[in-house]
C-alpha cells in the first residue's frame, strides 16, 4: 500500500504558457509540471523576448511570465519543432500582435494531426494563413469575431482559436468545441487575465474580445493522464495505491472502465484509492473525445487487458497510429492482434520481461506498466518520450515499491549487465523494470 501525488496537467500548462505571453503584466503560474515539453516551450518564449522567472530557483513548479518585451513574432528552433503544442503560439501571437510565424509542430508519431481546423478558425477571424518552408505564417490587419463551426472536435484548434479570439473585436462563437478539462483550464486562466469567455467545457464557447490583459495568478489543474497511468499501474500489478491531488470528475471514464474490470476504486474529495486484489476481468474500450474514454489512456489500459481473464476489444477512434506499441508487448508474451483501428486482446496470465522500445509518450508509460507487472526484467529504450510528459516517473514508481531504474547504456553488453544486476522483488509489480536511455 502506498500513495503518489499527481502533478500539473502538461496539456493545460502548454496552452496556459502560450496565453501568458499575451499579457504585458506579470502573471504567475503554479503547479507547473517540470517535464521536457514544458521546458522546451519556456525556452521558446524566452527566445522571442518574454520574461520567464522562477521566484524560488529551487521550485520549478512556480513560474512568472511577462510578455511586454516580446519583439520577435517568429518562433523556430530545433527544439520547438519537437513538440506538438508549438502551434498555440500562433493563436497567442496572432491575437496580440496580429502576426505570427511558428515552425510546424512535431511531437509523438501517433497519427495524422492536421491543423486545418486551426487555419479555418484563424481565417474566419480575418487572418491570412499560409505555410512557407515548414513555417506556419498568419497575419491580419485586425481580427473580428465570427461564428466558427469545427468540422471535427479538436482540442488544439479549440484552444488556439480561443487564444486568438480573446483579443479580437466583437464576439466569437466556437461550435462543436472540445470539452476536455484542459480547455476549461486555459479558458479560466484567460478569464483571470481579463478575457470574457463563457461556455468552456460545453460544445459551444462564446468569446467577447478585449483590448488587453492584466496580471493573474493561476494554479494548473492536476494531470488526469498521469493519474490514470498510476491507476492502471496499480491495477496491472495487483497493487493498492492511493493517488492524491486529483479531480475525480476528470477521471470518471477511467474509473468506470477499471470498475468494469473488477478493480475497487474508492473516491474521495481529491484522491482515489485503487485496489486490485484479484485477476482483472475483460472489457471493451473505444476512445472518444471528452467526456468519452481518453485516447491518451488507451495503451495503458491495453496492458491491463493483456493480463485480464478473457477477450477484449480496444477501438481507437482518434489517432490511427496508436497501436505501434502492440509489437513491443508481443515480445513480452501479450496476445494482441490489430485490424485497422481495433485491437483484439486475449488475456494471458503472465507477461515476461524483454527489451522493448517506446514509440511515443503514452506507449512508453504503458511499457513501464507492462515491465512492472512482468516476470523478470524489462528494459525500455528511448525513454525520451516518457520524459516529455511524466515528471520523476521512476522516483514515483519506486516510492510505491516498484523496482525501476534509469540508466545510460552505451552498448548491448552494458545493457545485459544492467538487467542481470537488478534483483527481483517490489510491491507494485511482480517483475523488474529498467529504463534505458540512448
Amino acid at each position: 500500500m502506498g500513495s503518489v501525488e499527481i502533478g500539473g496537467a502538461k496539456n493545460s500548462a502548454l496552452g496556459i504558457l502560450a496565453a501568458a505571453i499575451m499579457c504585458d503584466e506579470t502573471v504567475t503560474i503554479r503547479n507547473l509540471p517540470d517535464v521536457n515539453d514544458i521546458n522546451v516551450f519556456l525556452n521558446a518564449i524566452k527566445h522571442i523576448g518574454a520574461e520567464v522567472n522562477y521566484p524560488d530557483p529551487k521550485d520549478r513548479h512556480v513560474v512568472t511570465i511577462c510578455g511586454k518585451n516580446i519583439a520577435n513574432h517568429e518562433v523556430d528552433n530545433e527544439y520547438i519543432r519537437q513538440i506538438r503544442a508549438s502551434y498555440y503560439l500562433i493563436g497567442a501571437l496572432l491575437g496580440k500582435y496580429k502576426k505570427a510565424a511558428v515552425a510546424m509542430p512535431g511531437g509523438c508519431n501517433i497519427g495524422a494531426r492536421p491543423i486545418d481546423q486551426h487555419q479555418k478558425g484563424f481565417k474566419a477571424l480575418g487572418a491570412e494563413v499560409w505555410i512557407d518552408g515548414g513555417i506556419i505564417c498568419a497575419k491580419a490587419f485586425k481580427l473580428v469575431g465570427k461564428k466558427i463551426y469545427l468540422d471535427n472536435v479538436s482540442v488544439g484548434a479549440t484552444i488556439n482559436i480561443m487564444l486568438a479570439a480573446s483579443m479580437a473585436e466583437g464576439r466569437t462563437v466556437i461550435e462543436n468545441a472540445a470539452r476536455e478539462p484542459h480547455v476549461v483550464d486555459v479558458a479560466q486562466f484567460l478569464n483571470q487575465m481579463g478575457a470574457d469567455i463563457r461556455g468552456a467545457g460545453t460544445g459551444t464557447i462564446k468569446i467577447n474580445g478585449v483590448e488587453r490583459f492584466k496580471a493573474a495568478d493561476h494554479e494548473i489543474i492536476p494531470d488526469q493522464i498521469e493519474a490514470g497511468t498510476f491507476m492502471c499501474a496499480a491495477a496491472a500489478t495487483g497493487g493498492d495505491v492511493t493517488i492524491t491531488h486529483v479531480i475525480p470528475q476528470h477521471l470518471e471514464a477511467i474509473t468506470s472502465k477499471l470498475q468494469d474490470m473488477g478493480v475497487e476504486v474508492d473516491i474521495k474529495d481529491s484522491e482515489v484509492r485503487v485496489v486490485a486484489g484479484k485477476r482483472l476481468g475483460c472489457t471493451n474500450i473505444k476512445t472518444m473525445p471528452h467526456p468519452g474514454f481518453p485516447t491518451d489512456m488507451q495503451s495503458q489500459f491495453t496492458v491491463c487487458l493483456a493480463l485480464a481473464d478473457g477477450s477484449s476489444l480496444v477501438t481507437e477512434k482518434i489517432f490511427e497510429n496508436r497501436f505501434q506499441y502492440v509489437n513491443e508487448l508481443a515480445k513480452m508474451g501479450a496476445n494482441i492482434s490489430v485490424e485497422g483501428t481495433t485491437a483484439f486482446v486475449q488475456g494471458v496470465e503472465n507477461l515476461s520481461g524483454a527489451v522493448v522500445q517506446a514509440h511515443d509518450l503514452r506507449a512508453g508509460a504503458a511499457l513501464v506498466i507492462a515491465g512492472l507487472s512482468a516476470e523478470g526484467c524489462t528494459c525500455v529504450e528511448d525513454i525520451k518520450y516518457i520524459q516529455r510528459g511524466y515528471e520523476r516517473f521512476e522516483e514515483k514508481i519506486r516510492s510505491l515499491g516498484g523496482c525501476m531504474e534509469k540508466a545510460m547504456v552505451e552498448d548491448q553488453v552494458d545493457q545485459e549487465h544492467l538487467l542481470k544486476k537488478l534483483e527481483l522483488g517490489g510491491h507494485l509489480g511482480g517483475g523488474r523494470y529498467s529504463a534505458v536511455s540512448r
